[in-house]
């Protein structure tokens, strides 16, 4: 039998299930890809906040990464919550010595607000880690810490994907869902470029969408698609997540990663 592409995630642990690791692995399952993880930090959270969150050492992360890469191989890489400085910095030395896509989902805050990047590590991600995105995957709120772009309108997203791509990803699809309207994403690496649109959907139960979609797109990546294919599959996938997001606790209930699955059908 063929092995299915091989995608590791290098991000932080949701105890609850709806985001982070846990949700990366869930969809790069539902994706027909196999995942693998480091784990850079693990979270007490559920549907409501963070109740606290403990780095792991760098050493421990450095271990989990060469044990899985070393062995196993790699076809695509995703990262998410890194936490510190660093922690940034040792995943950014590891990353680049991998040579295959890699999807920088720049995580700073929960869907709770509450911060999940230390303010000390926000130039570690500009100079060390966006260096090496294939595809730099900020919302809106991560643009602003990033680049002190603020973005109000769907005319806005050019001068944001400009400021992040300023420091060296190749692509950025920055994720207009924080906006009025439809959920419009813009990708582009500067020359070419796409609007993507997807009907909003009355759900408040999205825990997790950053994640679930940068994971998707790593996962198609590993499949050896184009990264516009990779993105637009990508945002079909978590719209569909989205739409069947559940209630979960007595806050914001997690996206379905398994929606297609549901229905017996796979997702491409």
């Amino acid at each position: 039998m063929n092995s299915p592409p091989r995608v590791l995630t290098v991000a932080g642990s949701d105890s609850g299930g709806g985001a982070g690791i846990q949700a990366d692995l869930k969809t790069m399952l539902a994706l027909g890809v196999h995942g693998m993880s480091v784990i850079t930090a693990v979270t007490a959270q559920n549907s409501v906040g963070v109740r606290g969150a403990w780095e792991l050492p760098v050493a421990a992360v450095r271990a989990q990464y060469r044990a899985v890469v070393d062995d196993i191989g790699v076809d695509a890489v995703k990262t998410g919550m890194l936490a510190s400085a660093e922690l940034v910095e040792a995943v950014a030395e590891l990353i680049a010595g991998t040579g295959v896509p890699v999807v920088v989902d720049p995580v700073g805050v929960s869907k709770h607000g509450d911060p999940l990047l230390a303010a000390s590590a926000l130039e570690s991600v500009r100079t060390r880690l966006l260096p090496l995105a294939t595809v730099a995957t900020p919302n809106l709120d991560e643009v602003a810490q990033l680049t002190g772009v603020h973005v109000e309108s769907e005319a806005g997203l050019r001068r944001a994907a400009a400021a992040v791509l300023s420091y060296g990803p190749t692509w950025v699809l920055i994720k207009g869902g924080h906006l009025p309207g439809e959920a419009v994403d813009l990708l582009t690496d500067g020359t070419e470029e796409h609007l993507l649109r997807a009907p909003r959907y009355a759900n408040r139960h999205t825990h997790g969408t950053g994640c679930t979609l940068a994971s998707a797109i790593a996962s198609q990546l590993a499949k050896g698609r184009s990264v516009p294919a990779a993105v637009t599959a990508a945002k079909a996938y978590v719209t569909g997540a989205i739409a069947a997001g559940f209630a979960l606790g007595a806050g914001i209930g997690p996206v379905d990663h398994g929606w297609d699955l549901s229905r017996g059908t796979p997702a491409a």
